[in-house]
């Protein structure tokens, strides 16, 4: 498990690809606003009423099959649950903030109903499982306008967005300024920048599991 006795010096935690179980309690996390968990082992969505102040949340490719905990989150705008074991979907467990929602990959998906059950619970929506919502409330509010190229790499890259938010700014052109940069990122990216990513995410690591538990 991951967790932490205190406040983190950054407003993201990058836990993704580390073999994590569970997710632990924590203390003093309301400056943390993206958390990803990608691409563990984890069973249960479980102490995320920790992080009142989430934005975004990861847990694509891990073992969960229940949706649960998520109304202490009412900030949440991104959820990224893709290639989970979520059998049946209660849409009333879902924040009504959401704007962006990937539960690609479940067997829920395949439910009769499923994406108007979900649609009709998040009136905010502006992309499901990585198909835009037409005529929803939060597009309205958006306003219109063409997307450019980069914009166009949402649905490749959201499993894997990486800089954290600026939590001072409006959702979207956060959003889009992430995706931009993380496609730059991908084009450049070397070896020498992958070590330092891999020291990173042990030093991450050994800050939240604290001493003899690495």
């Amino acid at each position: 498990p991951f967790s932490s006795a205190g406040p983190l010096p950054t407003g993201t935690i990058r836990l993704d690809r580390e073999n994590i179980s569970c997710i632990g309690k924590t203390q003093g996390q309301e400056g943390i606003h993206s958390l990803y968990l990608q691409q563990n082992q984890i069973e249960k969505m479980e102490n995320l009423e920790c992080f009142p102040n989430l934005r975004f949340l990861c847990l694509a490719g891990n073992r969960i099959q229940r949706l649960q905990n998520l109304r202490g989150l009412p900030q949440l705008s991104l959820l990224d649950l893709s290639h989970n074991l979520i059998h049946v979907l209660h849409p009333e467990e879902l924040p009504r903030s959401l704007r962006i929602l990937d539960l690609a990959g479940n067997p829920c998906t395949q439910q009769e109903g499923y994406r108007a059950g979900v649609l009709a619970a998040l009136p905010q929506l502006l992309q499901l499982d990585s198909q835009p919502v037409q005529g929803s409330a939060a597009e309205g509010e958006a306003g219109g306008g063409s997307c450019s190229s980069e914009e166009e790499e949402e649905d490749e890259l959201l499993p894997v967005l990486g800089a954290p938010f600026t939590v001072d700014r409006g959702f979207l052109g956060d959003l889009r300024r992430e995706l931009a940069g993380r496609a730059r990122l991908r084009r450049t990216l070397g070896l020498e920048e992958h070590r330092a990513r891999l020291e990173e995410l042990r030093e991450r690591r050994a800050l939240l599991l604290g001493p003899g538990q690495g």
